[in-house]
């Protein structure tokens, strides 16, 4: 069990390491510190074929996720549902490094920052947040990617710096972010269809 990176871009590999602690992290503070997480670090190519293949959208975007656990129940988050369960594989995160690059650029953010980002983005969605389900719900997963921002402890060379708190997380105020899009997921699995993109870049 814990997080496997998988490099598909020649740009992503400095940030494998990063991407690998901060998923370690995330699970953590959702008090899902012993179940698995699989993430890519892809170019736009690669992200463009996904997007187009599960979502019809012929376009790079930045982030897709991709469920594998039927627990991930719509306004039941996953810390709650699978409290009193055996650990399992929550599924995959994909994140175009291209994409996160250029929105770090664009927005004036070290890329670290963006990468964080996306990857809490995509984990929340697999445990259940949907922000395209309604306005509240949108509400709902916009603080909790604040409060998970806020409680990811700091980082030098890749290595955490002070121990990750306990899982509780604290509400945070609202952000909305610019663009968001639901992903399909893959027909070759069981599990049922749920993913998310948090911005594409045009």
């Amino acid at each position: 069990m814990g997080v496997t990176v998988a490099c598909r871009a020649p740009a992503a590999r400095a940030w494998t390491r990063h991407v690998r602690v901060r998923g370690t992290q995330i699970l953590r503070l959702l008090g899902l510190g012993h179940d698995e997480l699989s993430l890519a670090l892809v170019d736009d190519a690669e992200i463009r074929a996904l997007n187009a293949a599960y979502r019809k959208r012929d376009r790079p975007t930045d982030v897709l996720a991709f469920a594998l656990t039927e627990d991930a129940s719509p306004g039941v988050p996953l810390p709650v549902a699978m409290t009193a369960r055996r650990a399992r594989v929550l599924g995959d995160v994909v994140i175009s490094i291209d994409t996160a690059a250029a929105q770090a650029r664009d927005d004036g953010v070290d890329v670290a920052a963006r990468l964080d980002a996306l990857l809490i983005h995509g984990v929340l969605h697999l445990v259940g947040y949907d922000h395209e389900r309604s306005h509240v719900e949108e509400r709902r997963m916009q603080r909790k990617e604040r409060a998970l921002c806020a409680a990811l402890p700091r980082l030098v060379s890749g290595h955490e710096v002070t121990e990750v708190p306990a899982p509780t997380i604290p509400s945070a105020a609202p952000r909305r972010t610019r663009e968001s899009r639901t992903a399909a997921r893959p027909p070759a699995t069981k599990a049922r269809r749920r993913g998310a993109t948090s911005r594409a870049r045009r």
